[in-house]
């Protein structure tokens, strides 16, 4: 009981109802049209069995051939037809407009939720399985569905029958009255509290499950060359298999709790058709209704008890929908984590000096910051190698210039904007990034290559791909700039991925470079090919390059050697290597013998 009560008063229930409830409002004369519709065709039902008793009292306390009984069971006889013709018309208009009411607010809310999810942070996004985050939207969504029927169409003409038939039934027999609505009341109460006390926690339970079924899936098929790679297909299997029986023991445990709370239903159903019927007969007993009353209550109470039999299954109902969008509507409550300040206008970047002024930066619940009181001066059209052990604070450097993160103290400037201040999107899109591993969409070349700016031509785009020596390899495709790359483009080469990325670049023609050096794992070849394309690339920007080998920043203007969130050395290659115990010299030494030893091996 205490889990309903939770439930009801401040758990899913209510934050997922009141959720509905906002979409609703967007929606009043929709609504008002459902709602009047069906409390009409819903009182059609009510009143169905009145005249149906007033047909059959006809029939029996009369001949056809007496005008008054003739005239009175034709007068019953077209009420019933004009009650079912108009309950027809009526539930028609419901359905068109429930069906208008659900897609758009199907077609709301899982754009609501794509837009949060495209603005959550890096943070979020490493923490979520990408399956998971759209099984959570997709079963939302069709959830809704659920719900708008088992509200609009199920639930609310059950109440307008339930308090119809035990009104109407109580104007002519007030014992029957009391019957009727005391064991209708006893069987809503049982149903609902062993829905949302018994069978919804399980339920819930089952949906996480059910969600991490499709997270574990969806990670073991993105990643499947690096099980093929190490032969752990029947690992994955023996993986997959183990949160398969987590599901499956929940989901059975949910269905067994279902079918108990079903039996329960039937139960009680049988007891209230016992009494009342059992009632109804003491009443033609007693001379205290005719055969057309017995008609009207036994009528009344089999309409109403197919009602009630689906009053059970819409609880139900109710209950698995609201779990199936918990997820849902926890992603739109969810804090975006990096927002932009309200009035935040666009940054305006025109030379690209990066200033970081007395900058506090730590992590999540870390005690210690990564940086504390870092300031460092980053000249307009410099380039500026990121130098350092892995964890020293180089990656961290180039996201909080991109405003992945937010800074504890102190501000970052670029052109004198503090970035804090400025809208994301206008920041990001005068910031060009070429990663260490790119990702690219399942898309077109040339789409993947405009995304830096969509509404370049066919010609920019080739030029482009010239620039970062792409368009040779593009061209000798089949399909050439049109050709599908796969998802994040396992059908292009390593190689093929950078230059393309490079190419995005160029394209974009950003004032602030990013480059997370591209080619540590590349061949010989391709390595020639992004090295001379990266150098024309940083050509009249402000470049930051995080260098991974040595031998490729000794052209760069200038080298910030990370160590712990600070900058332990300063200067270009020349002045840094002759640095006698330097970090910067113990890693290019350190280098420089790997390679030694690697072309050694390669002689012998």
């Amino acid at each position: 009981m205490s889990f309903f009560r939770f439930n009801l008063r401040g758990g899913a229930f209510r934050s997922v109802l009141g959720f509905t409830w906002k979409h609703w409002q967007k929606q009043p004369v929709r609504l008002a049209v459902i709602l009047g519709a069906v409390l009409l065709s819903t009182l059609a039902d009510v009143l169905t069995p009145l005249y149906s008793g007033r047909l059959v009292d006809a029939v029996v306390n009369g001949h056809a051939t007496e005008a008054v009984v003739w005239n009175a069971a034709i007068a019953a006889f077209s009420t019933l037809l004009a009650l079912s013709l108009g309950a027809i018309i009526l539930r028609h208009i419901t359905f068109i407009a429930v069906v208008d009411l659900t897609l758009k607010m199907m077609s709301d809310i899982a754009s609501a939720a794509f837009y949060r999810i495209q603005r959550f942070s890096t943070d979020w996004h490493a923490n979520s399985f990408a399956g998971s985050t759209v099984r959570k939207v997709t079963r939302g969504m069709w959830a809704l569905d659920l719900l708008n029927d088992t509200l609009l169409l199920a639930l609310f003409p059950s109440i307008v029958m339930l308090v119809g038939s035990t009104a109407l039934m109580a104007w002519y027999w007030p014992l029957m009255g009391v019957i009727i609505g005391i064991g209708s009341l006893v069987f809503v109460s049982v149903t609902v509290m062993m829905s949302l006390g018994y069978v919804a926690p399980m339920a819930s339970l089952a949906n996480r499950w059910d969600t991490k079924l499709g997270g574990s899936l969806a990670d073991a098929v993105s990643c499947n060359m690096v099980v093929k790679g190490f032969g752990a297909e029947s690992r994955e299997d023996a993986r997959f298999a183990k949160v398969l029986t987590k599901w499956r023991d929940r989901t059975a445990r949910t269905w067994v709790r279902g079918t108990r709370n079903g039996t329960t239903q039937g139960s009680m159903l049988l007891v209230l058709r016992a009494a009342v019927i059992g009632f109804a007969l003491i009443l033609w007993s007693k001379g205290q209704a005719s055969a057309g009353d017995i008609t009207f209550v036994l009528t009344s109470f089999f309409i109403l008890q197919g009602y009630l039999r689906e009053v059970g299954m819409h609880i139900r109902n109710l209950q698995r929908s609201v779990n199936d969008m918990e997820e849902l509507v926890d992603i739109q409550s969810q804090p975006l984590g990096i927002e932009d300040r309200p009035g935040a206008k666009p940054i305006r970047i025109t030379n690209g000096k990066i200033e970081f002024d007395n900058v506090t930066f730590l992590y999540g619940a870390h005690r210690l910051p990564l940086y504390d009181r870092f300031s460092v001066t980053i000249r307009a059209g410099e380039r500026v190698g990121l130098v350092g052990h892995s964890g020293s604070g180089k990656t961290t450097f180039v996201k909080l210039i991109q405003r992945l993160h937010d800074v504890k103290a102190g501000q970052i400037l670029i052109d004198g904007q503090d970035i804090a201040g400025v809208r994301q999107a206008s920041l990001r899109q005068q910031i060009a990034i070429v990663q260490q591993e790119p990702i690219l969409f399942h898309r077109s070349l040339a789409e993947n290559i405009a995304y830096a700016r969509p509404g370049a031509t066919q010609e920019e785009i080739e030029e482009a791909a010239r620039q970062a020596s792409a368009h040779d390899f593009i061209t000798a495709l089949p399909k050439g700039y049109s050709t599908l790359v796969g998802e994040r483009g396992v059908k292009l080469s390593g190689g093929e991925r950078q230059r393309v990325a490079i190419a995005r670049a160029f394209l974009a023609d950003a004032p602030v470079l990013i480059l997370d050096e591209a080619t540590s794992s590349l061949d010989s070849e391709s390595e020639v090919l992004i090295q001379q394309a990266m150098e024309r690339l940083m050509l009249g920007r402000t470049t930051l390059v995080i260098a991974h080998r040595l031998s490729t920043v000794r052209a760069l203007d200038r080298l910030l050697v990370f160590d712990h969130g600070r900058i332990a050395e300063e200067g270009n290659h020349e002045a840094l290597i002759r640095l006698n115990g330097g970090i910067y010299r113990s890693l290019f030494e350190r280098q420089a013998l790997e390679l030694t030893k690697g072309l050694v091996l390669n002689d012998d």
